[in-house]
């Protein structure tokens, strides 16, 4: 029987009965629960096999719920919070005090957002509570951007897929910390650098981290399929070295015209970056399922989404 389901009331049951409900956001799919409750926390962590030396990402219904979550708010920040919420950034700020540890690992700072999907921020206008909510995948693998992507990793362990239909923007938000108040990209995500530095100005980028990472998505492999990945920016070339084996391609707007290829997907024929972000996570799942010996991705252009894009290969890849 499948747990993908549209009912909000069961959604709410749900999660004020400390269980995990899978939420559609307009990035990726998320695994929530409630933010208060240390059972449904240690179980985002338990059923994702997530270390918990990495924080969780809070999402509030509105910008009028910050005041709740964070002690202080830089001025950039509310600039940026005005131009881009409900959407695809999540800001890093000084936490509450009500704030668990447990989500923050630690830390004295929380990141939080406010997702722009409908049904979620219905779901959370309609809870007394925040909700905590990671990526809906065991951790390291392809984030899922469908209610049956969730369903395939998680149908025996959580309660239900809250069905909110395949997500528009495809990878996860974009993280921004601030030090001395001044904005600092954590995370390459689905809102550009190009679409922030016209609200605060020239903003620094601290995008890598292995160990006690200062926001989600830092680490150094993750969003990896299981079936041997390559990024190249030169995929003839990459083809010629794997010649006998199933091969399935990844490119941007190419159509290679190769006999070798088991297998391509183009996730933009007309060359369109928010396309293909948003086609991305759900290319890399249908590809590893296709008993492939290997995938081969081609890079991006290194501008707006496309560095976005290339970010999510690179933790998901062996470069070539």
């Amino acid at each position: 029987m499948s747990i993908i389901s549209k009912d909000i009331q069961k959604a709410i049951s749900l999660l004020s009965a400390d269980t995990l409900v899978a939420i559609p956001t307009e990035t990726v799919y998320g695994l929530a629960g409630n933010i208060f409750s240390e059972i449904a926390i240690k179980s985002i962590f338990e059923t994702k096999k997530r270390p918990f030396f990495n924080p969780l990402i809070v999402h509030i219904p509105s910008i009028s719920a910050l005041n709740d979550i964070v002690s202080h708010i830089p001025e950039k920040a509310k600039l940026l919070a005005e131009a881009f919420w409900p959407g695809p950034m999540t800001l890093v700020l000084k936490k509450q005090s009500i704030i668990p540890d447990l989500i923050t690992a630690g830390k004295t700072t929380v990141a939080v957002r406010v997702p722009n999907h409908p049904v979620t921020l219905e779901l959370l206008k309609q809870l007394p509570f925040p909700l905590a909510a990671p990526s809906a995948n065991p951790f390291g693998n392809i984030s899922p951007t469908k209610p049956e992507h969730v369903e395939r990793y998680f149908k025996d362990v959580i309660g239900q897929v809250l069905d909110g239909g395949a997500c528009t923007n495809g990878i996860e938000s974009t993280i921004i910390g601030f030090k001395n108040d001044e904005p600092i990209i954590y995370r390459l995500g689905a809102l550009a650098i190009e679409d922030i530095e016209s609200v605060v100005g020239k903003v620094a980028i601290k995008n890598k981290k292995e160990e006690s990472p200062d926001a989600p998505g830092m680490l150094e492999r993750h969003y990896a399929p299981a079936t041997k990945t390559f990024l190249t920016d030169a995929i003839s070339k990459e083809i010629k070295k794997h010649r006998g084996k199933n091969i399935g391609i990844l490119t941007f707007k190419e159509d290679l015209n190769d006999e070798t290829i088991t297998t391509q997907i183009i996730l933009s024929k007309k060359g369109d970056m928010q396309e293909a972000a948003s086609k991305l996570y759900d290319a890399m799942h249908d590809l590893d399922h296709q008993n492939l010996d290997v995938i081969i991705a081609e890079k991006f252009p290194d501008f707006g989404l496309g560095k976005s894009i290339n970010d999510r290969l690179q933790r998901a890849t062996f470069s070539s």
